[in-house]
């Protein structure tokens, strides 16, 4: 018998917590690791250009400093699942906490160029493995009834990192007499930006030890009885629990084997559903989101906005990212996966065309002129609305739904390396790319946009409402 075929007999599909307040605490605890991954992924915005002033360096240099985070990124979230294996999910959030601290400490006290660049390394591992046992540990925990939900608290968590970063380094510019480079608490105010970050970081790893363990790990390591107890907890007390433990222990036997190896197969080197996964990935990166939360404020620079108002218009930015985060948590499991990430390729793809048509013309006493500066500065904010309201959410909630149970681990943390791998390429290429020509560079990101149209409606399924244990 397949586990297809038992899950409807233990109930879960339509499980209903009696204590729901409690699962969406250890949902929400376990996206803490999200809101690190948004804050720390942001919080760069306000130091660019006093880190260009300081040590001196050209464009290509400042962007290896900043996208050199997504090279530690990709590495923690291709040996996450492993680590998650072996130790646990609470492990290893308690282990990215660590990591987290220390970079933020270091990242705010560098002594040298290359020190800067190591502890934004540090950082990015762990954020790395909080991008990918945040999506999983949740999809393990949450009733399949509410997983849509639960799943997408990952992405919230991450706008509302963005947003408080933004809001934190809009209060210290000013603070600093609106210089990256002045003196708050002895230091710079951009080291101050930083290092703040050690505070979320210590109430992630504190949040660790408050929620359970996930019960597909427990199980993986024989503690049936305390699965049992999680099970009741967060699916509800009238599900049959050992048709619910069966179901899972037989979707495990080849799960908990997961390893890259499971992945080869298929025509091009990888299994179709990983190529998958990755393609989301990637376009979601390559429709250029993150040069608005990472380069924004020296976007709106270099098209003459002031420095005050550029680091305004950043926050005003992340504001209309929880907005849109907001929409898809209401619909993502009431229309579905595909229907809103094919409403966002579109909103993209218009905002970003009307972005490139702003920046191809000619700056007047180093500014836009005002219409194409209004058109830009209101269609940056359609785009990130529509992104936010789609591939933000979607991507995340997928990857932690739609790959076999026999591949899961494996298969996840490949297509969030993929994400972080796409997300450097972006980052690093961005700088170089603008002072060749803006506009041209925003032509880059709506063809990508426009293209996730079709990648959608061809290979992408539908994942709304289906167990986990359904998947293959």
């Amino acid at each position: 018998m397949t586990s297809t075929a038992q899950a409807p007999q233990s109930g879960a599909r339509t499980a209903q917590p009696e204590h729901l307040g409690h699962v969406i605490f250890i949902a929400a605890a376990a996206a803490m690791g999200g809101f690190l991954f948004g804050y720390d992924s942001s919080v760069i915005n306000g130091a660019v250009e006093a880190i260009r002033d300081r040590y001196d360096i050209g464009s290509a240099a400042l962007a290896q400093v900043i996208a050199i985070a997504l090279i530690g990124c990709a590495i923690g979230a291709a040996t996450a699942g492993r680590i998650a294996d072996r130790i646990g999910r609470i492990r290893c959030m308690q282990i990215a906490a660590v990591l987290f601290t220390i970079s933020a400490v270091g990242s705010a006290l560098p002594f040298a160029l290359w020190d800067l660049a190591f502890w934004r390394v540090v950082g990015g591992f762990a954020i790395g493995m909080a991008s990918v046992i945040g999506p999983a540990y949740i999809a393990e925990v949450a009733p399949p009834a509410y997983r849509g939900r639960l799943g997408s608290f990952q992405q919230a968590a991450i706008v509302v990192g963005i947003a408080i970063s933004q809001l934190v380094n809009w209060g210290l510019l000013n603070a600093s007499g609106g210089d990256q480079r002045g003196k708050l608490m002895g230091v710079e105010a951009w080291q101050v930006m930083l290092g703040v970050m050690v505070v979320p970081a210590v109430l992630y790893g504190l949040l660790s030890f408050a929620i359970p363990e996930s019960p597909r790990f427990l199980l993986s390591v024989g503690k049936r009885e305390r699965a049992r107890e999680i099970l009741a907890e967060v699916e509800g007390k009238e599900i049959d629990l050992d048709a619910r433990v069966a179901e899972i222990e037989l979707a495990m036997k080849s799960e908990h084997k997961s390893s890259f190896k499971d992945l080869l197969g298929g025509s091009f080197f990888f299994k179709p559903i990983v190529w998958v996964g990755i393609g989301l990935s990637v376009f979601q990166q390559f429709v250029g989101i993150n040069v608005a939360f990472y380069y924004s404020s020296t976007l709106w620079q270099s098209v003459g906005v002031d420095p005050t108002d550029s680091f305004f218009y950043s926050f005003t930015t992340s504001i209309i990212n929880i907005v849109g985060t907001v929409i898809a948590m209401i619909f993502v499991d009431r229309v579905g996966r595909r229907p809103l990430a094919l409403i966002g390729s579109v909103g993209m793809a218009v905002g970003l065309a009307l972005e490139a048509w702003a920046f191809s013309y000619d700056l007047v006493d180093g500014k836009l002129p005002s219409t194409q500066g209004w058109t830009a500065l209101i269609a940056a904010h359609v785009f990130v609305l529509f992104f936010a309201l789609s591939w933000g959410v979607v991507v995340w909630v997928m990857l932690g739904e739609m790959f076999p149970n026999k591949i899961r681990a494996a298969a996840l943390g490949v297509a969030a390396a993929a994400q972080w791998i796409a997300n450097w390429a972006i980052t690093a290429s961005f700088p170089s790319l603008a002072d060749w020509n803006l506009s041209g560079t925003y032509v880059i990101y709506t063809v990508f946009a426009a293209l996730s149209i079709p990648f959608v409606l061809k290979f992408v399924k539908e994942t709304k409402g289906k167990s986990l244990e359904e998947m293959g």
